[in-house]
């Protein structure tokens, strides 16, 4: 059962749509991401539902009241910002109070909530800190400890860990996960990160010039794309112009007649193989050909660039410690029709 809602919700800024129509739906206690370029929309659509920016049309229904209208303070949504936005002036634990001040909650009660998110977040030791003395993660965790102190039914979470290096993204996303579990708060976020959303997300709201491309679970979104974008966009793809003029398990690419298992798609398509799903072969086994142009090690695993008469085919495979193929090193290359997807082609 849909708990947030936005219906045909739009933005317009002087005759310049940021976000077109969009609807979506998200159930009590889920992690949505929303995931695009910049200037897809995707902040934009955040700021609506926050009440930060007033939708030109459409609707957003919070367990079942329309609150399109109501102010951004009497929404009680929880907010964490790119910058953290904490008050120098004041300690962890004031920081963590300010929103139950703003909403009257009583000093006991409100010491022993701030006692108990702080705890949640693993800062309880550090109330008496202020944020100039917090690592990046740990300010992190003060903007989170601040947003859930007030018990909020949606936390809206804006580039969270843009600020942080690599390492410490990955660590905070890791317990950014488990904390969303443990309090089971409905969580919308923006991201322009593919691995982020992908990590942290139930579902991926994948939006690109300010329209919804894609909704769905991250292996599900991963392993079948429904277009171009989305399969650029979450991760690596090879994609090739194909044509078929009837239903058959064979695709006309360039001259070459390649499998998939998507025996009905007909007419003009895109043919869409994952680095990672082609194998390099014997001759005999092979799809295709072609000279590895050049090769990259990336600890975990080798990314290969092969010229073929298709053009440029990425390949990616596991590092297993073993001899790989060479920059010059003529390959043939195989993959099987399961992973071959095919969608219709962009404006055909």
């Amino acid at each position: 059962m849909s708990f947030l809602e936005l219906k045909g919700l739009s933005k317009r800024y002087d005759g310049v749509t940021a976000v077109a129509a969009c609807d979506l739906s998200v159930a009590k206690g889920e992690f949505v991401s929303l995931l695009g370029p910049s200037g897809c929309g995707k902040t934009t659509t955040l700021q609506m539902v926050a009440g930060f920016v007033q939708p030109s049309s459409g609707r957003i229904l919070l367990d079942g009241k329309d609150i399109t209208e109501v102010k951004p303070n009497q929404r009680g949504l929880g907010i964490v910002f790119q910058s953290y936005a904490l008050f120098p002036h004041m300690t962890v634990a004031d920081n963590v109070a300010f929103g139950l001040e703003m909403q009257g909650v009583a000093a006991g009660e409100r010491r022993k909530r701030v006692a108990t998110t702080l705890e949640l977040v693993h800062l309880g030791a550090l109330a008496g800190r202020y944020p100039r003395e917090l690592s990046g993660g740990q300010r992190q965790r003060v903007a989170l400890a601040r947003a859930l102190a007030i018990q909020p039914p949606v936390l809206l979470l804006d580039e969270p860990m843009g600020a942080l290096d690599a390492k410490l993204r990955e660590e905070m996303q890791i317990e950014l996960r488990a904390l969303q579990h443990r309090v089971g708060v409905t969580t919308i976020m923006v991201t322009h990160d593919q691995a982020e959303a992908m990590t942290l997300s139930d579902r991926v709201v994948l939006m690109n010039k300010g329209s919804i491309e894609q909704v769905g679970r991250p292996f599900e979104m991963y392993e079948r794309p429904n277009g171009r974008f989305a399969s650029t966009f979450l991760g690596k793809a090879n994609v090739f112009e194909a044509h078929r003029a009837a239903p058959g398990a064979l695709v006309e690419v360039q001259g070459h007649r390649l499998p998939s298992s998507d025996t009905h798609c007909t007419g003009v398509m895109e043919y869409i193989v994952r680095p990672e799903k082609i194998a390099l072969v014997p001759d005999a086994q092979a799809l295709l050909r072609g000279r590895v142009n050049a090769r990259v090690f990336l600890g975990n695993h080798w990314l290969f660039q092969v010229d073929t008469p298709l053009g440029v085919v990425q390949v990616t495979h596991a590092n297993n410690g073993l001899p790989q193929a060479a920059e010059g090193d003529e390959v043939g290359l195989a993959w099987s029709p399961e992973d071959a997807r095919l969608v219709p082609r962009e404006g055909s």
